[in-house]
Formats: structure tokens, sequence, C-alpha cells
């Protein structure tokens, strides 16, 4: 979890749930990146179907990401859920 430290009292800066969902979200944003270089990759040998199938597990990633963005808005916001 992420800390501050002020006047000597350790405070987070994050809650744990906070903190979870931003972790999420980071590694749904490094594979979506990844998928990039994966579907050129199969571009490259010309594969049709690992194109297709790296393009739906990129786009399935990319709706995740969405709605984590949602939850960890609400969290921000109220707390929790």
């Amino acid at each position: 979890m992420a800390q501050a430290t002020t006047n000597n009292t350790t405070q987070n800066a994050l809650s744990n749930l906070e903190y979870d969902f931003v972790t999420v979200l980071q590694n749904k944003a490094e594979a979506v990146k990844a998928y990039e270089n994966y579907i050129k990759d199969a571009q490259e040998v010309n594969s049709q179907p690992c194109v297709e199938l790296f393009q739906k597990l990129r786009q399935a990633d990319i709706e995740h990401a969405q709605e984590i963005r949602r939850h960890l808005q609400q969290v921000m916001e109220k707390g929790k859920m």
C-alpha cells in the first residue's frame, strides 16, 4: 500500500481497495500494450487466427480496464462500492 509520512506519523495515501484497483488497472494497461506487440508478431508470420485471438484478448482487457476505472472512481469518491 502507498504510504505518506507526515510529522513522524505514517498515514495511508490510498486505501487498500484503492491501491488494489490502481494496481489491477496498471496491469491491464500493460497487457493492452503487450497485445499490440503480439498482434504485430502474428501479422509478421501471416497467422490470422492468432491475430484475431490477440485482438479479442486485447479488447477484453480494454473493457475490463474501463470497468475497473469506474469502480476505482466510485471507491475514491465513496470509500467503497
